[in-house]
């Protein structure tokens, strides 16, 4: 059997979860993550590069003769880190797990991601946009309109450039501080105002090569920073899986109006597609809808989805680019439930202290621990970020995941800690 050297990029919780479960394959030579974490490290080879720095990429490509590249973050992807690799003709027999820049405009445009589904009949919200030059009219519009208003910032804006307001003068705020005050850059230089779908959300994942795909396990996140879906939305405060409520008829549904649109929809648009889909979906009344896509796996979902994939991950990745072993490669997925709760920083989503020292690490045992906002100094663990420590418990049913995670989350402290204790309790209601 050939073994092959992987080089994962990323920092993050998803990034530690995605190099956990490759660290399993049988057909792993090496294993390197680019810059990684206090948890990374502790299953592969770390690499101090700034993923932004295309030739220290390349350089470590050819180096540690890397035949695999997953990209975790979405920001390289949108960037065209994929062009750039596929057109550099000292770059040989590279797999690269993540779209190219025309695929990636679906999370890096929402403009882009609304006009791609609305001229393929892929069921989403109503929708208008505005810029600088119409505010106006979007101030007008809202005037006009009845509340909760879905805002949303056009660019990324790591998770944070979502809003949902619940009256005409929170939502007048909000467009002001994202296209005159530049809240969030270049990112919010066009907005996106939604009507407002009530419903539950839920988050479906395929690996595709373009053609065929697999459907990865399903979860449900828990985006608000407060118990009960309160307060600021965050890049993810825990999530479960899989889905109670998604039984085979909604499944069969986002598969038919969904799925394979899109898929035919970039083929018809010429634009290539190979690797994580994430479709971020609502279910309202029985039939499903898209409220985003993001072109990798999302954080903290990867952190429930990996422990459930049977199937040897590295072995399908590596069939992506040769279409009928893609084809026959079965991904088999684990009965179990998982729930992750994720352990933050005091003050996230906005100001908040790091430095401090993370006690109880070795104390977690019938759960797994992913790292994220974490660095190993002096052999102590300092938190290092706002989403911190994502605790993992498996168990029969969501009801024993979750108690696993308040078990083994309660072992750990660090000043100023914080988390929600609600996570997933929704499910088993």
């Amino acid at each position: 059997m050939k073994k092959i050297n992987v080089l994962i990029l990323g920092s993050g919780g998803r990034e530690h979860a995605i190099a956990w479960k490759i660290s399993k394959s049988d057909s792993l030579n090496n294993l390197y993550v680019a810059p990684g974490n206090s948890g990374t490290e502790l299953i592969a080879n770390n690499l101090s590069i700034d993923i932004k720095n295309y030739s220290e990429i390349k350089k470590n490509i050819i180096e540690k003769n890397i035949e695999l590249l997953i990209i975790g973050p979405e920001d390289p992807l949108v960037a065209g880190l994929h062009n750039i690799l596929s057109e550099d003709k000292e770059i040989l027999n590279l797999t690269i797990i993540g779209p190219k820049k025309e695929g990636a405009q679906l999370e890096g445009s929402k403009l882009f991601a609304k006009k791609f589904m609305k001229k393929y009949n892929i069921p989403t919200a109503n929708f208008k946009s505005f810029n600088k030059d119409n505010f106006l009219e979007a101030r007008h519009y809202l005037a006009n309109s009845k509340p909760p208003f879905v805002i949303k910032a056009d660019g990324l804006a790591a998770g944070k450039g979502v809003f949902i307001c619940d009256s005409l003068d929170e939502s007048e705020k909000i467009i002001e501080d994202i296209i005159v005050k530049s809240k969030f850059g270049t990112a919010g230089e066009e907005i996106v105002i939604e009507s407002f779908l009530k419903g539950i959300e839920m988050s479906v994942f395929i690996l595709t090569d373009g053609d065929e795909y697999k459907i990865l396990p399903s979860a449900k996140d828990y985006k608000r920073i407060g118990e009960n879906d309160t307060g600021l939305n965050t890049g993810g405060m825990g999530a479960v899986s899989p889905v109670p409520f998604l039984n085979d008829s909604l499944m069969d549904k986002i598969k038919a109006r969904i799925i394979e649109p899109t898929l035919k929809g970039l083929k018809k648009e010429r634009i290539e597609y190979s690797g994580f889909l994430f479709f971020g979906l609502i279910n309202v009344d029985n039939n499903p809808f898209v409220i985003e896509y993001n072109v990798r796996l999302g954080d903290p979902e990867t952190q429930v989805i990996m422990p459930r994939i049977e199937s040897d991950l590295l072995d399908l990745l590596t069939d992506i680019d040769n279409p009928s072993l893609f084809k026959n490669n079965k991904l088999l997925i684990n009965p179990e439930s998982t729930t992750t709760v994720i352990l933050t920083s005091g003050g996230y989503p906005e100001k908040y202290t790091t430095g401090h020292p993370v006690k109880g690490i070795h104390d977690i045992n019938d759960a797994i621990l992913f790292h994220a906002g974490l660095k190993l100094n002096n052999n102590k663990y300092m938190t290092n970020g706002g989403r911190v420590l994502a605790v993992t418990g498996k168990g029969n049913s969501i009801h024993e995941a979750i108690q696993k995670s308040y078990r083994n989350i309660n072992r750990l402290t660090f000043p100023n800690s914080y988390f929600r204790k609600d996570i997933g309790l929704d499910m088993i209601k």
